[in-house]
């Protein structure tokens, strides 16, 4: 979901539309502790993100609307989209209150293609809730979660199992989910900075360097993304990825 707590915030009070929106702890005229749950896009103008000091938010923005986390009703909101995602799929995986990766290889045909499916059921969300979402269709999980990130707000990005290499080398390693910011450095270190020169580099030479993590890596820059959508019952097999946010 696009800017989650703070659109649910937008969309109960008229008077905080198209207006900074920043969720989390009180800022105590720049003089708070805690840090920021999430912003409106209006918000992140000002170059407020997520997990900011929440006195660093203020100095930024001062007008901006502080208001606190109201769990109960996000999650109600997080509860109501759920219920519209099994009507497109029961393949879900919840990874967060306002994400989701989504199997529709089996269901997609109902609703033409894939494609048509992730408008439907962006439509549909928007409808009931009055809320955009961002996805990413993808023939894997971490294509599928790049690719919903790229174009926010209610944005829609597509990438085919041909294009998946030419899609994933030209980003920067940092994209690779799992991959934490040590890491990252000691690849830079190396001269790695992109997913291509990643997927270049031996698989052996990273083994020694990562251990296990190293082979995983290798096989992500390489678009080998086996991992399946964790359910309840077991899932056989995964062709089309979505992500929603």
């Amino acid at each position: 979901m696009d800017a989650f707590f703070a659109s649910v915030e937008q969309r109960d009070n008229p008077q905080l539309r198209k207006k900074p929106v920043i969720i989390g702890a009180d800022p105590k005229q720049g003089k708070g502790r805690g840090v920021v749950s999430t912003c409106s896009y209006e918000a992140r103008r000002f170059g407020i993100h997520s997990s900011m000091p929440i006195s660093i938010a203020y100095k930024k923005c001062p007008q901006a609307a502080f208001l606190p986390v109201n769990m109960s009703k996000y999650s109600q909101v997080s509860d109501q989209i759920y219920e519209i995602f099994y009507q497109f799929t029961p393949c879900i995986e919840m990874t967060s209150i306002d994400e989701a990766f989504l199997d529709i290889s089996s269901s997609f045909h109902l609703f033409r293609t894939p494609h048509d499916t992730c408008i439907a059921l962006k439509t549909k969300i928007n409808k009931e809730t009055g809320l955009t979402c961002s996805a990413g269709l993808a023939p894997t999980k971490m294509a599928a979660k790049i690719a919903s990130d790229l174009n926010k707000p209610n944005g829609l990005v597509e990438v085919s199992q041909e294009n998946l290499l030419d899609f994933l080398w030209p980003l920067e390693i940092g994209k690779i989910c799992g991959l934490g910011k040590k890491t990252q450095k000691l690849l830079n270190a190396m001269g790695l900075h992109t997913i291509k020169q990643l997927a270049k580099v031996d698989r052996n030479v990273l083994s020694e360097c990562l251990g296990k993590n190293g082979e995983v890596l290798w096989l992500l820059a390489n678009g080998i993304d086996p991992r399946e959508i964790k359910l309840q019952e077991e899932v056989k097999s995964i062709s089309n990825e979505v992500t929603f946010k």
